[in-house]
């Protein structure tokens, strides 16, 4: 097994400045949040990029930042980082890279996706994933330089909520939003539903848990149905955000699962308008989601319901040997 070290590791770009590639410090935090409010600001994607988000994301369960984020320094300002996510139950890591934009062009991509794969081997990983939108010829043409190769089409689905008719729920099956205590049976749910789907890790309560409580999350935002006692599907509902903050006008749906002993009977249907209607009561106009281009069943639901086009992104993966 390759070992890990902590140290600096240098070359020169083309410009002879000098990159500089290490882990992540704690004290890198306050530079570290900035690139990502300014690489946000310039480039849009719909994260939130807030000093409390960002500090929850380095607290996230079976990560390490001190092993996992690696940060490209020219002069000692950090101008961009990748940050590895491990799945290991699925043997699959997913990087994020984000380049500050007058940086880029510079070798600084290529730099911190080489000094990553020392520690992505050291994870015992088979593979490696990336998702770029269709849209970035430049980001997707530095990861097929470095071995990538598309695999997945993802669609970023848009829709205005005020334009639906019909948001009334048809169904016998009962309404409930997450109580507190139910994060072992929303987990369950949740791996039942999409278990052997492509690039779904499985969670653990503590990984679920730590998502409901995050600070731009609540349990109000998850539309729970019951036939009886029984939890049967759940609409998992948020807000995106726009310009790095939570938008005022953009609601998102994160998940939709139904367990696969229910399926077929509208429920999914249901739980999308029951989500809906939620994010409307809420007063936001528009909702946002993603969802697997070869996902045929869902896709038929959300075009159904007048969700549209916005983007496609792609899922690129490299073996990792």
């Amino acid at each position: 097994m390759t070992h890990f070290m902590p140290a600096y590791w240098a070359l020169r770009s083309m410009n002879e400045a000098t990159l500089r590639i290490r882990n992540y410090q704690p004290a890198d935090f306050r530079q570290y949040v900035l690139l990502q409010a300014e690489a946000e600001e310039a480039e849009p994607t719909g994260r939130c990029v807030s000093p409390q988000f960002i500090a929850e994301q380095l607290r996230r369960p079976n990560y390490s930042p001190g092993h996992d984020l690696f940060i490209c320094e020219i002069d000692k300002g950090i101008v961009g980082y990748v940050d590895i996510e491990p799945e290991l139950a699925i043997e699959r890591v997913v990087l994020d890279c984000r380049v500050h934009p007058e940086h880029r062009r510079k070798g600084v991509a290529t730099a911190l996706f080489n000094r990553a794969t020392n520690r992505i081997k050291d994870l015992g990983v088979k593979v490696a994933h990336v998702n770029i939108r269709q849209d970035n010829s430049v980001a997707r043409k530095i990861v097929t330089e470095l071995g990538f190769i598309p695999v997945r089409q993802f669609l970023e689905l848009r829709l205005d909520i005020g334009r639906v008719e019909g948001l009334d729920i048809h169904t016998s099956v009962q309404w409930h939003y997450l109580q507190a205590g139910q994060e072992d049976d929303l987990t369950k749910l949740q791996n039942r539903a999409f278990v052997g789907t492509w690039g779904y890790n499985s969670n653990t309560v503590e990984t679920m848990t730590f998502r409901i409580n995050l600070s731009t999350r609540s349990r109000q935002d998850i539309v729970l149905a019951y036939d009886d006692d029984r939890i049967v599907g759940y609409c998992w509902t948020g807000i995106s955000c726009e310009k790095g903050i939570p938008s005022v006008r953009r609601g998102r749906i994160y998940m939709l699962g139904v367990d696969p002993d229910h399926r077929r009977k509208g429920i999914g249907r249901e739980l999308m308008k029951a989500g809906l209607t939620h994010l409307k009561n809420r007063g936001l106009k528009t909702a946002e989601l993603t969802v697997d281009g070869e996902n045929e069943a869902a896709c038929a639901l959300y075009q159904g319901l007048g969700f549209e086009l916005q983007a496609r992104t792609l899922w690129y993966e490299k073996s990792v040997s």
